[in-house]
């Protein structure tokens, strides 16, 4: 029996060539099914999710522990299982910093950081800030500078401004500029933010 067969411009392939090259090509297959088989049972043990894991987070000084589904940003986490509604949702995709927390003395978008990836940091919203009937100085000085109006900013401005003068308690017009330059306030009150957090005083350094 012939072992090949031509065909006007084509290739010219034998029946050996033919099944040996299927062969490769099975087992190739075949190599390649197990290691992703593999893989996925790699990530299915370690991995975590889709359904709702124990997280815990130290808030404002003190425990807390939720259950939530690893992809829970941590505003979420607080606002809606733990009721602490300071830090307010606004853009929801961290450009105008309403939701700002600061977690390890920086300031960060608590709306696009996840609840699970800062456990075991120290975590401070504006919740925290005042002691008891007694605002915290940077507060104070927002209401004292009339430094506010619709309030849907301030917590985030709060937060951040508390971060930058825990890093600098005597700030520059440029170092206050550029620690609040992630924070947006629609409503227009930028002068009177910048003059709170100029006359400020009793920020102990973090």
């Amino acid at each position: 029996m012939a072992e090949q067969q031509d065909k006007p411009g084509g290739f010219t392939v034998s029946r050996r060539d033919f099944l040996k090259s299927t062969g490769v090509v099975g087992a190739v297959a075949a190599a390649t099914s197990a290691v992703e088989l593999e893989a996925q049972k790699a990530a299915a043990l370690n991995g975590l999710g889709p359904g709702e894991v124990p997280v815990r987070l130290l808030v404002n000084g003190k425990r807390l522990d939720l259950t939530i589904e690893p992809r829970v940003t941590l505003l979420d986490a607080l606002r809606m299982r733990a009721d602490l509604t300071g830090n307010k949702r606004v853009c929801d995709r961290g450009t105008c910093g309403a939701c700002t927390m600061i977690v390890d003395g920086r300031a960060v978008y608590s709306c696009s950081t996840l609840a699970i990836d800062v456990q075991g940091k120290s975590i401070r919203t504006v919740d925290g800030l005042a002691d008891g009937a007694t605002l915290h100085p940077v507060q104070q000085a927002f209401c004292e500078a009339d430094a506010l109006m619709c309030g849907f900013c301030t917590p985030g401005f709060v937060m951040a401004s508390v971060a930058l003068l825990e890093k600098h308690p005597d700030p520059t017009p440029d170092q206050i500029r550029s620690g609040l330059d992630g924070n947006i306030c629609r409503c227009g009150t930028f002068n009177r933010i910048f003059e709170a957090v100029s006359k400020a005083k009793g920020v102990r350094r973090g």
